[in-house]
């Protein structure tokens, strides 16, 4: 789980293009609550892939939350993923 969090923290906020296991997606991660709710939504340009997630940091601990998929799924997503682009400007969607 820890080279998951590194990784999922390693990427911006905001919305940005990336290639994961070969696909290209347009990716955006948002924060709420002062960072303790995180959201990633992705998806496959040219594609029918979609990745979805929720992560709540409570306290000491981290609670991943994928949204309608495994958690595989959405953790090697993340550890794979590589930042192309930020084609929108990489702007910042982060919700106090």
């Amino acid at each position: 789980m820890q080279a998951f969090l590194n990784a999922f923290d390693a990427l911006p906020f905001g919305t940005f293009a990336g290639t994961a296991h070969g696909r290209r997606y347009v990716v955006v991660k948002s924060g709420f609550a002062e960072g303790a709710s995180q959201k990633l939504v992705a998806e496959e340009l040219g594609g029918t892939d979609y990745v979805s997630l929720n992560l709540y940091r409570t306290g000491s601990c981290a609670l991943l939350r994928p949204c309608e998929m495994p958690e595989a799924k959405v953790i090697g997503f993340v550890l794979d993923l590589r930042i192309n682009a930020a084609p929108y400007g990489g702007r910042s969607v982060r919700v106090p």
